[in-house]
């Protein structure tokens, strides 16, 4: 058993140090050992977490709860790897579970929380998802006959699984009524209705206060007088005498965590950033050993981020950052781990960058374009432009090879594109009038085509689309099926008819004709109105 304890030792310091591979060996060996040593497994599961294979922790953190059912770690463990594999509501019930062997464990009382945000925070983004589905739909009149129809349900459960189809499905009636059921909303009937009382908020959950300090043992005490003394230190920039401070605490109090992580602190601002992350790993392996505040293992593993950070090393930056936001979400950290990915993905997107190979993508482009073959030819150009992201004419062409592909927004996007980049170029003019023609909006190409003549009034291909769509625009004659659908291909009239609240006004204009001024004060409203006036589904008479 010394061997295997040494051997644990010896892992605890392979993980502290983040030589994750070597700490697992030390702590499967010592297992081989003793089988039946439950921190072991504990620790070899947060090795495996660390390294990202989080199966592997989800196993060992399951066998640890086997052999010891009522630590409560084990289930902190298993519930953290479940959370990692996306599986919150097993998570949750990990967490619950934990909670009934240990009722005062403050990291899993913690760690239900956050999941049960992230649970209410995934149903709130999509209606669909909401656990009393059914029950809410079967209590209301408006959907109780339509749960009888099982394409309904299977309308349903699409919505439930694939959210993002809900902008297909909205010219459905069934999937409005279901909206405003599950929205609390009433799309027939404008009155307003007598507002359901809030339930009372929950009681919070106050921590007990910290125990005052001569209450506390004599070690602990001292630990604190050298902490403090060690903070002034720290403050008046002595860096040395807080790093001798700190080091009394640690003798005082070894199962402390936060007084080495002030040590590591000191070495940060001395820009030792390699000792700064030792000491962190060493003070989170004492925390999780002493079921520290999950608050402090997230302010660690924060700092170890901000030392990458500063060193410009923002791919690790970015996971320790995210290890801290899994611990504890603070803003300061979020908006930190957010300016390292946007950086990391510039630099990504600048180290790809190669005129050269753009312009042999660009050729291959071009060939397959002239053969017809647009699929490839847009595969080229859209290589081309990740290695030359500046130059407008591969979204010019690119563009071309969406209209032939009938995909008329892409190629309008790209058009927008080409025109920022160069906004002289006058194929990004009469590329988008093109694509705008063959989507029959016509007084939008013809202003397409315009700016392009007012480049070079000699343009052919401006003149001859400026003269199809006035022949065009004066010979139309669509169906109402025709306009609709046209402007159902609109992704802002898409989002405009996807507002519930804009149904509603929608809904009260048809009733009452008098409310459009009222609505028309709204400068916001009034431009959502004039666009689908624009696209012909709604007319002012």
């Amino acid at each position: 058993m010394e061997k295997a304890s040494a051997l644990k030792d010896q892992g605890n310091k392979a993980l502290s140090a983040g030589n994750i591979d070597e700490a697992i060996r030390c702590y499967t060996e010592a297992l081989a050992l003793d089988p039946s040593n439950h921190v072991l497994f504990s620790n070899r599961s947060a090795a495996h977490a660390k390294k990202g294979n989080y199966e592997s922790a989800l196993q060992d953190a399951c066998q640890t709860i086997k052999i010891k059912p009522d630590w409560g770690k084990g289930y902190s463990r298993k519930a953290a790897a479940l959370e990692f594999l996306g599986q919150l509501e097993d998570a949750k019930i990990t967490y619950q579970e934990g909670l009934r062997q240990e009722p005062s464990n403050q990291q899993l009382k913690e760690g239900l929380q956050n999941i049960e945000a992230r649970l209410a925070e995934k149903t709130m983004m999509n209606p669909f998802a909401m656990p009393n589905l059914y029950q809410k739909l079967e209590n209301d009149p408006r959907t109780r006959e339509l749960l009888s129809d099982p394409s309904y349900k299977e309308l349903l459960e699409q919505l439930r699984n694939k959210p993002s189809e809900l902008g297909t499905k909205l010219q459905d009636p069934r999937v409005m009524t279901t909206l405003s059921v599950l929205l609390g909303l009433n799309l027939s009937e404008m009155e307003e209705e007598e507002p359901t009382p809030a339930p009372p908020p929950k009681p919070k959950e106050t921590q007990p206060p910290p125990p005052k300090e001569e209450d506390l043992p004599e070690n602990k005490r001292k630990a604190l007088k050298e902490k403090e003394l060690g903070n002034t230190a720290y403050k008046n920039k002595d860096f040395g005498t807080a790093l001798k401070h700190y080091e009394e605490a640690i003798k005082h109090d070894p199962t402390n965590m936060t007084y080495i992580s002030n040590q590591a602190a000191v070495y940060f601002e001395k820009g030792d950033f390699e000792k700064c992350r030792e000491l962190c790993e060493k003070a989170i392996d004492v925390g999780r050993e002493n079921r520290e505040d999950y608050r402090q293992i997230a302010k660690a593993l924060a700092r170890i981020g901000n030392s990458y950070f500063k060193q410009e090393k923002y791919k690790e930056a970015v996971q320790y950052f995210n290890k801290s936001l899994t611990e504890h979400r603070t803003p300061d950290v979020l908006k930190k781990c957010q300016q390292a990915e946007k950086i990391l993905k510039e630099q990504e997107k600048l180290a790809y960058i190669n005129p050269d190979l753009a312009l042999e993508e660009k050729n291959k482009g071009n060939d397959a374009f002239q053969k017809g073959d647009y699929p490839l030819a847009m595969k080229h150009y859209t290589e081309a432009i990740k290695r030359n992201p500046n130059d407008a004419k591969l979204f010019s062409n690119r563009a071309a090879c969406y209209t032939k592909l009938l995909e008329f927004q892409l190629a309008l996007k790209d058009c927008e594109e080409c025109i920022k980049l160069e906004p002289t170029f006058i194929k990004g003019y009469t590329r988008k009038g093109a694509a705008l023609e063959a989507m029959k909006d016509y007084s939008k190409a013809m202003d397409a085509y315009q700016k392009a003549l007012e480049f070079d009034s000699s343009s052919k291909e401006a003149t001859e689309g400026m003269q199809r769509c006035m022949v065009s625009q004066a010979m139309r004659n669509d169906s109402p099926e025709e306009v609709k659908k046209r402007a159902m291909a609109d992704p802002e009239v898409q989002q405009i008819m996807s507002d519930p609240a804009m149904r509603m006004i929608l809904e009260q204009m048809q009733k009452d004709p008098q409310a459009l001024s009222d609505h028309l004060k709204n400068p916001v409203i009034a431009q959502k109105i004039q666009k689908l006036i624009d696209v012909g589904l709604i007319a002012i008479r």
